[in-house]
């Protein structure tokens, strides 16, 4: 058995499934990349778009049990915390799949085994995976199981009502307050077909990292990211 191969193993052991269909994690871990070239390989961009579905449908009830009370925005606003290839990236981590990972051999020099979108998009690939493979209920448990830091974190937020329902004016204002330049909002890529784009906006503040987060909208994007910046600084 070869390192990757254990590595395949060992994942299946964390995640607590035996695949039917082994081809189907196979699947799951193979980037795009090995495609490039003569050999035609299945990658996990089809079991991505499932995946993400998959993730909006737990990460949806999650919120609705625990915010029974929470209005529409305020959920909505919750949910990209959750969702954000940054939330993706660090439960793929937590499951150990970039070890795991089938690259090309570029890729893999490059680092990709620590790309925060490589590493999202696998992990939204795995879930579609155990959602086929073994059904909503195993998906489901590997989803509280792994995103339950995630969950916990937006549980004991220290950001308010009032940023929870406009992060781009509370992150404005906290900015004033510091005396900072006002923040500032950049469209860094722009996926999907045209009736149903997704757009992924960076927002900027003078001394902080940069956050970014995806959105059905230029203005849902600015305000996932925003909101994203002031959950993991802690300001309020």
């Amino acid at each position: 058995m070869n390192a990757r191969a254990a590595e395949v193993t060992a994942l299946e052991v964390r995640l607590g499934h035996s695949f039917a269909s082994p081809d189907l994690l196979e699947q799951a871990l193979t980037h795009a990349s090995v495609g490039e070239g003569a050999r035609k390989v299945l990658n996990n961009e089809r079991l991505e778009f499932l995946g993400d579905r998959v993730l909006g449908l737990f990460t949806a009830e999650v919120l609705m049990a625990q915010f029974p009370t929470a209005r529409e925005g305020d959920l909505s606003q919750r949910y990209n915390m959750l969702v954000n290839r940054e939330a993706c990236a660090r439960a793929a981590r937590r499951m150990g799949l970039g070890p795991a990972l089938r690259l090309a051999g570029g890729e893999s020099k490059r680092g990709g085994r620590e790309h925060d979108t490589i590493l999202a998009d696998a992990c939204e690939a795995v879930l579609a995976a155990l959602y086929v493979d073994g059904g909503p209920d195993v998906a489901r448990g590997v989803y509280l199981r792994y995103w339950a830091d995630e969950i916990e974190t937006l549980g004991q937020s220290a950001i308010g009502s009032a940023a929870m329902g406009n992060p781009k004016s509370f992150l404005q204002e906290w900015a004033a307050a510091k005396r900072k330049p006002i923040p500032t909002y950049v469209v860094v890529a722009r996926s999907g077909p045209d009736h149903q784009p997704v757009f992924t906006v960076e927002v900027q503040v003078d001394g902080l990292e940069p956050a970014k987060a995806d959105g059905r909208s230029r203005q849902e994007a600015e305000k996932a990211a925003a909101s994203l910046l002031l959950s993991r600084e802690g300001l309020q």
